[in-house]
């Protein structure tokens, strides 16, 4: 714009001449991805082009397609200013998994995942949403985190196809767990409306006690009841089986670790008192195989970070954040509790224990995520640089 601050006339009124979106020497092609099944829409910024954002679009899933447009790009860029240039794309991190970011990697293009909660958006109760209004977000993102912006997006570091493989094996015990409570509690929510309690469907008699019962008013269960929790225990039985095939699965990976030169994230956590295989296998699938440079980025990881509200003379907190890795944090809290049931010695349940005290015994379940996110720390440092817990009791070798 060449008008001065004192011709406000002239400003407000000549509009022949329309801004650049942005100003800034670009030094790549940048490149959104807003991926879906049915169209994977491209956005792009690129040198020599007046700095306008040009989008194209190929079908879902077709890379070919896509490395070609990009390839495309990248010439036109060169056509227009006789410079090669790298390309640089982003992409959300969604349900599509990292698949499309190692392609890209592999074929030596510059590839982020940016948590698309962390993108900033209009406030407004009502703002329009499109693949378009997306993909130039995302592009001016991508240039601000290039600029080195601090907080100005959240990147996801993808993890390698070993270890987003290895956690496979605990995701899978959790989804098979939960499919195991719900047979069970349909078998006794059958019999429970026939007057039956007390039947435990995980006993290894199960079959036969069954011939046994009786309803509340004395009769033998009616047949066609009896062949539906046959076939619920049939289900369940497959479940018990595939639970030990996946345990299995997870003490051989843990032996593994431990036979290892150097000690492994896991192999520590298991000697820890309090802590099994299940929890070590979680802990180091989930979370402790990664590198922080500090405690807040681990508390961050796992959502357990606080979030404080500050406007003027509002000084509030909001509680955690819950924005990290969810399945990382519910297996911190639950093994809080246990570690006041094993560690009750230890600093931190000395400390959890004095604070709840202080507080006439309430807040205990606000208390015991503040005691996660300083377990998870703990160990952290623990499995990182050997600090041992304060106060904590090693299992005997």
């Amino acid at each position: 714009m060449n008008q001065t601050c004192g011709d406000d006339h002239a400003y407000f009124n000549d509009r022949s001449e329309a801004p650049t979106a942005i100003r800034t020497n670009l030094c790549a092609v940048f490149v959104s991805l807003e991926l879906s099944r049915s169209s994977w829409v491209i956005t792009s910024l690129s040198p020599g082009n007046g700095e306008k954002l040009s989008k194209h679009a190929v079908s879902g899933g077709d890379v070919t397609g896509l490395l070609a447009r990009l390839s495309w790009l990248r010439e036109t860029a060169l056509s227009r200013t006789e410079r090669h240039f790298p390309i640089i794309v982003i992409q959300e991190a969604r349900l599509d998994g990292l698949w499309l970011h190692r392609v890209l990697q592999a074929e030596g293009i510059e590839s982020h995942v940016v948590d698309a909660a962390s993108i900033a958006t209009s406030r407004r109760r009502r703002r329009a949403k499109t693949d378009r209004i997306d993909g130039e977000a995302m592009v001016r993102t991508l240039l601000a985190y290039k600029r080195g912006e601090p907080r100005v997006c959240a990147m996801v570091k993808a993890p390698s196809r070993k270890e987003e493989d290895r956690r496979r094996i605990t995701r899978e015990r959790k989804v098979l767990t939960g499919e195991r409570v719900s047979h069970v509690s349909r078998i006794k929510g059958l019999l429970f409306a026939q007057g039956i309690s007390g039947y435990e469907p995980l006993r290894r008699d199960r079959r036969a006690r069954l011939e046994e019962l009786r309803t509340g008013d004395g009769r033998a269960l009616p047949a066609h009841l009896k062949a539906q929790i046959c076939r619920e225990l049939d289900r369940l039985e497959l479940l018990l089986e595939q639970v030990k095939a996946v345990e299995a699965e997870r003490a051989a990976l843990l032996a593994e670790a431990q036979d290892t030169a150097t000690p492994t994230s896991a192999a520590m956590l298991l000697d820890v008192k309090g802590i099994g295989p299940e929890f070590a296998a979680m802990l180091w699938s989930e979370g402790l195989f990664r590198h922080f440079d500090n405690r807040r980025q681990v508390a961050a990881y796992a959502g357990l970070a606080p979030t404080p509200w500050q406007s003027g003379s509002v000084d509030r907190e909001q509680g955690v954040s819950q924005s990290g890795n969810p399945r990382l944090r519910t297996t911190m809290v639950q093994l809080a509790w246990l570690w006041l049931r094993h560690q009750p010695q230890s600093a931190l349940a000395l400390w959890f224990r004095g604070r709840v005290q202080q507080n006439g015994g309430r807040m205990r379940k606000t208390m015991i995520v503040a005691l996660a996110r300083k377990l998870l720390v703990a160990l952290w440092k623990y499995v990182t640089a050997g600090i041992v817990i304060e106060g904590a009791v090693m299992k005997a070798v």
